[in-house]
């Protein structure tokens, strides 16, 4: 049993709560029982479980055992967490060829809360995937995970560059849709092959990106002009997944 928060091996799986060292070592940190056996039962490759003392592990796993002081140092928040895991990190690579359907691609969201929600509202209404601006919040930050319930390993995710793959869907049969402020308060024609869009939170879509798509404005019944990113996502992928 490992009781020292001060153990090499600790320390390195407290580096993964940063960005930087998930990108330098291309492992994360998958934090609670259910995210851990969600991300197993999806096949993502697992490295080594944490675990207090008679916890339930997953079979074929290097698993070691820790005192609670440590559980407590490597998770990154309070509730009481069993396990904890470090996994390898997939490809996100973009694709030389995209699948049919609905791809939500989202441009420079900074919220994780958000990106997850996003990922698991995508992978409950049947998204083909998702696709990120590398500027966007890292998609296996623990809160990222915590928020999307292990959809994030459900569905694809891709990063890149986001106008150029935007001009290499559109230039396959994609309709682009974005949520944009200026935009027609009419659905823009769309079919089988459909991106939605989502901006920043703050700023929503940039110039360069909007310029690639159709601007839709959602009607709004109330004063208030605009939508948590997530929420309209959700509405959107509904929307176009039912038309």
């Amino acid at each position: 049993m490992i009781t020292s928060r001060t153990n090499e091996r600790i320390k390195a799986v407290r580096a993964l709560q940063q960005h930087k060292e998930r990108e330098r070592t291309g492992l994360h940190l998958i934090e609670g029982d259910k995210l851990v056996f969600d991300a197993y039962a999806s096949g993502a490759a697992l490295e080594t479980v944490f675990a207090l003392e008679g916890a339930n592990v997953p079979q074929g796993v290097e698993t070691v055992t820790v005192s609670e002081s440590v559980m407590e140092a490597i998770r990154t928040q309070p509730a009481p967490q069993g396990i904890c895991a470090v996994g390898k990190t997939p490809s996100c690579a973009c694709l030389d060829s995209y699948p049919s359907g609905l791809i939500v691609a989202l441009d420079r969201l900074q919220d994780p809360g958000n990106l997850g929600t996003i990922l698991r509202t995508a992978d409950a209404l049947g998204a083909s995937g998702v696709l990120l601006s590398r500027d966007t919040t890292d998609p296996f930050s623990p809160k990222a995970l915590r928020a999307a319930m292990g959809s994030t390993y459900h569905l694809p995710v891709w990063i890149g560059d986001l106008e150029t793959e935007l001009v290499r869907l559109l230039q396959t049969g994609y309709a682009c849709i974005c949520g944009h402020l200026g935009g027609s308060a009419s659905l823009p024609p769309h079919g089988e092959r459909t991106v939605l869009v989502v901006g920043n939170e703050g700023n929503g879509v940039s110039d360069a990106v909007a310029r690639l798509c159709s601007l839709y404005r959602m009607p709004m019944k109330g004063r208030a002009e605009s939508l948590n990113a997530a929420v309209f996502a959700a509405l959107m992928m509904q929307k176009l997944l039912e038309n």
